[in-house]
């Protein structure tokens, strides 16, 4: 028995470079009871249009949060003595059929949503985004989304394919999965096809803060923007690490220069804790393109500060 949650391994008795390489070094969802919160690692990236890999990510981004520590001096508290948070493992997804690994991403979410347990997924590529929507959309009804990224992910098909990591946003609006009146973008910038893109974009549902106006009104007034636009009521975070500029995440599949820093996206994060955080993704890590860890080291961060924004919710 315990009087808490059971935290992670102490690094003061096992290295960090020693066993399970669970996210942050967090015990296995087997061996803690009365999980409220997972990581669950999902590698898929057939959807991927560009550079594959990131079905890669969940290892790697595991393997940068070895040196995650248990206290959030920026919010302080240590969130994994709030409530349980486990690693869940992966889904085992196929790498050959698409519509069979969203249809099985999203049983399994269904799953932790029926328990109340609140998911923080590693992807994988962006395509994951439709079915932990669709598990989080039939325990909560339509969510408000705060997607970051440097694309809007609302086109409609590539190459005559539905579901692709450029697509998962249209498909959840088209099937109401989210609120149209609260759903908002943050960091897109580069070209587009065309303006169409950005009118079929305000039509799904989104309003868009660019990366233009992150400089141009700066960090404060962007988060007051999102905040306002994020209202009140459930708030799914779904985070491409392809928003920050390829200085802080230059492993990723579409990089676009002109990102947010590393600092500048933690911070966006961190503040959602202001709203019922009630789902979040971090995906297309693809560590063949990382050096050095930077941008499994960003992952890694990003994930945490999910999680301390769950566990301060309201």
């Amino acid at each position: 028995m315990t009087n808490g949650p059971i935290g992670p391994v102490d690094s003061s008795k096992v290295p960090r470079f020693a066993g399970f390489p669970t996210f942050a070094r967090l015990p296995r969802i087997e061996d803690a009871p009365g999980a409220r919160i997972a990581v669950l690692g999902i590698p898929f990236d057939a959807g991927t249009t560009f550079r594959p890999g990131a079905r890669f990510g969940p290892a790697h981004i595991r393997e940068n949060s070895r040196l995650l520590r248990p206290f959030n001096p920026a919010t302080g508290r240590a969130p994994f003595g709030v409530v349980q948070v486990v690693d869940a493992g992966d889904v085992p997804v196929t790498p050959f059929d698409i519509g069979a690994a969203v249809t099985a991403i999203e049983a399994a979410a269904r799953q932790f949503a029926d328990n109340e347990v609140r998911l923080v997924a590693l992807g994988g590529d962006h395509t994951i985004a439709l079915p932990l929507l669709r598990a989080v959309a039939a325990r909560h009804g339509p969510v408000a989304v705060v997607h970051f990224d440097a694309h809007l992910d609302t086109w409609d098909t590539y190459f005559d394919a539905p579901l692709t990591h450029g697509t998962p946003f249209r498909r959840a609006s088209e099937e109401g999965l989210i609120d149209r009146q609260r759903s908002v973008h943050v960091g897109v910038r580069g070209p587009l096809y065309s303006a169409a893109d950005l009118a079929d974009d305000t039509a799904l549902g989104f309003e868009q803060l660019t990366c233009v106006d992150l400089e141009e009104q700066g960090l404060a007034a962007l988060m007051e923007r999102m905040h306002r636009r994020l209202g009140t009521g459930p708030v799914y975070a779904s985070i491409d690490v392809d928003v920050l500029d390829p200085a802080f995440a230059p492993g990723t599949g579409t990089p676009e220069a002109g990102g947010a820093t590393s600092r500048e996206l933690l911070a966006m994060v961190r503040s959602l804790s202001r709203h019922e955080l009630v789902g979040a993704d971090v995906v297309e890590v693809a560590p063949a393109y990382d050096h050095a860890g930077i941008t499994g080291i960003a992952a890694a961060h990003i994930a945490y500060e999910l999680i301390s924004a769950m566990v301060a919710a309201p």
